[in-house]
């Protein structure tokens, strides 16, 4: 079962050490791909709109096309971030805008129909659940239908810190999250990410003309056909 990690910060801090000790529990270590922003991917979205009209075309898209490939034969998307004023950090607030195209409305990839995701953050008091929300919501939106979240307050600014008791709920937390995890089903996105699925592929056949290199990828991607991509075998 292939894990690919997307870390909102460079060193390994007790928000990792939580990500890393699911993923161990859930794959080997060579099937455990990490990547660490923003060492792996130091831009922020210029707002051009070049990955609409085509991917390629961003001018970050080498960076960019090793972590979508990655995702893409995952089976697993486990992202990590702290809380950074009751929100992501900033790098991964950039990340999340530099894949923007994925999003529903634009150009969505048919395997995310088919991932399971886990979003997980530490905070030293509150705000874990602000910081999770926005991948969350995210991806939703690029239609991963199974997604699990764990926020958790460590009272400690670094994880050596971390109390002992602490770090044995943690623990028992992902021991619990990870048999859940590889045990389930991806099932059917949200209901209101079917609708907007619907929604968007019924604009792009109607018409056919609006934004048509967005709509060339749906048809390439084979989201027009009739079958439903969260239905993959």
């Amino acid at each position: 079962m292939k894990v690919v990690m997307i870390h909102g910060q460079n060193h390994k801090g007790s928000t990792y050490h939580v990500g890393r000790m699911l993923a161990d529990q859930i794959a080997e270590e060579s099937e455990i791909t990490e990547f660490f922003l923003p060492r792996d991917l130091n831009h922020h979205c210029l707002g051009c709109y070049a990955c609409i009209e085509e991917e390629t075309k961003c001018p970050f898209y080498k960076e960019k096309k090793v972590i979508a490939d990655a995702m893409d034969n995952a089976d697993i998307l486990v992202f990590t971030t702290p809380n950074y004023c009751m929100a992501p950090s900033g790098p991964m607030k950039a990340f999340i805008d530099l894949f923007f195209q994925y999003w529903m409305p634009h150009r969505p990839r048919k395997s995310m129909f088919s991932k399971k995701a886990v979003v997980i953050s530490t905070t030293a008091g509150t705000g874990a659940g602000k910081a999770i929300s926005p991948i969350k919501r995210t991806l939703a939106y690029w239609g991963v239908p199974y997604i699990k979240t764990y926020g958790i307050a460590v009272q400690a600014s670094n994880w050596y810190d971390v109390a002992d008791k602490k770090k044995a709920k943690i623990e028992h937390d992902m021991t619990a999250l990870a048999k859940k995890v590889k045990k389930a089903k991806t099932g059917k996105p949200s209901l209101y990410i079917r609708f907007m699925f619907h929604m968007m592929a019924t604009v792009r056949k109607k018409n056919p003309d609006y934004a048509p290199s967005e709509t060339l990828h749906w048809k390439s991607e084979g989201l027009l056909d009739n079958a439903k991509p969260w239905k993959k075998a």
